[in-house]
């Protein structure tokens, strides 16, 4: 992980030697499509409560999320096979991952057939498959169903990210970009994949985060094909990842705390994770920025394609870096149409990153070359890339 030197500066787009690029992106989502206006009298139908006090406060968690709409699995034809579901405590973990590992499969599968449709090559080109998911359990892992899916070849090599929650999707990355960069020749399909399911439960004042989670999470899957030295006649890099680092908090392992239990997945979120990603983030990206070489770069020259966990971690990032507000719009922007998709959501975010990018060049004829890709997680965890758009 070298500076950047002088002849990787210049303007032209072109890939540098070695180095792993995005060659495509895909998405899919489950048919059911969420407005979040209908979402709490839906929710409070569903699981035959009418706690007042409840539903007044998903009410008010509902509109300071700023989410719009999500898709999601759940549907009337799964409560009607699995009533037990909208009970307290007459679900099991077993009922609830008979769902979810078929449901991640399928989206999986789509979104897989999505990006290497738009990646123009054949699936058995594939070499590598690094799969992410914090929404099923299984041996094997949900990796070689969805080899199986794909039609992959048995010589495919695997990596399975399993519950590494909303900073997978640029773990993902990172593991990709190492494959590809260290086996020159090779094309990584990296997909991820989730389902709120394995956590859906009936309200309960005896679990008052499990509200914030009906209020932000959503469904669907991603995927990306990831390779270094791109054909310059057939493949068409978007960004190439330049550098890329991971960072743990000491002594924050509590911050976001999940468990599997019986009854499916618990979270608990701590109150100080946005101002402990506030306190962090600058030093972390400062030394992320300065493994690559751009130490001297404004922040806002960069792009930023950053998770967006929920509002108020976007809102003190942007405080703290001093980040015109135009930088967090795809981030907003994907928050508001899917919800906060736990490792999906990079791939979403990137893809509004792209279309916002090709509006301003179209508009004044410059955009930004050089960002940063970020996520946050479970550990509390850092991720990030700093990353070059090539997109032409």
């Amino acid at each position: 992980m070298g500076s950047i030197d002088a002849t990787e500066l210049c303007s032209e787009k072109k890939p540098n030697p070695g180095k792993a690029t995005i060659l495509s992106i895909g998405k899919a989502f489950p048919h059911q499509l969420v407005m979040q206006e209908y979402l709490v009298d839906g929710y409070f139908k569903t699981t035959n409560c009418d706690d007042p006090e409840l539903k007044q406060k998903l009410t008010r968690l509902c509109k300071t999320t700023t989410v719009k709409t999500r898709y999601v699995v759940m549907s009337e034809e799964i409560l009607t096979k699995y009533p037990e579901l909208a009970i307290e405590g007459g679900s099991t973990v077993t009922q609830r991952l008979d769902i979810c590992n078929d449901a991640v499969t399928e989206m999986a599968v789509e979104a897989s057939r999505s990006c290497i449709k738009n990646w123009g090559h054949s699936v058995s080109d594939i070499t590598h498959l690094v799969y992410v998911s914090s929404s099923e359990a299984r041996l094997p892992g949900g990796d070689l169903y969805l080899a199986k899916g794909l039609g992959l070849s048995p010589e495919t090599h695997r990596v399975l990210l399993y519950f590494v929650g909303c900073s997978g999707g640029v773990a993902g990355l990172r593991v990709a970009k190492d494959i590809a960069e260290n086996n020159p020749g090779s094309r990584v399909l990296l997909a991820t994949s989730e389902t709120t399911i394995i956590g859906f439960k009936p309200p309960s004042k005896d679990r008052p985060y499990d509200l914030v989670g009906v209020a932000l999470f959503g469904d669907g899957a991603g995927a990306m094909i990831i390779g270094s030295d791109p054909d310059p006649i057939s493949e068409k890099p978007l960004f190439e990842l330049h550098t890329a680092i991971q960072n743990f908090l000491p002594d924050t392992e509590k911050t976001i705390d999940g468990r599997l239990t019986e009854t499916g997945i618990n979270f608990t979120l701590s109150r100080e994770l946005p101002q402990i990603i506030e306190d962090n983030v600058e030093s972390f990206c400062k030394k992320l920025i300065g493994k690559a070489g751009l130490a001297n770069k404004d922040y806002n020259e960069m792009f930023w394609a950053v998770h967006p966990g929920g509002p108020a971690i976007l809102n003190r990032m942007e405080k703290r870096l001093n980040l015109s507000p135009e930088k967090l719009s795809p981030s907003r922007r994907a928050l508001m149409d899917y919800g906060n998709a736990s490792s999906n959501s990079i791939v979403y975010v990137l893809e509004y990153m792209l279309e916002e990018s090709r509006k301003a060049r179209n508009m004044s004829g410059s955009e930004n070359e050089w960002g940063l890709i970020l996520a946050f997680g479970p550990g509390v965890t850092f991720e990030g890339i700093v990353a070059r758009n090539l997109d032409v």
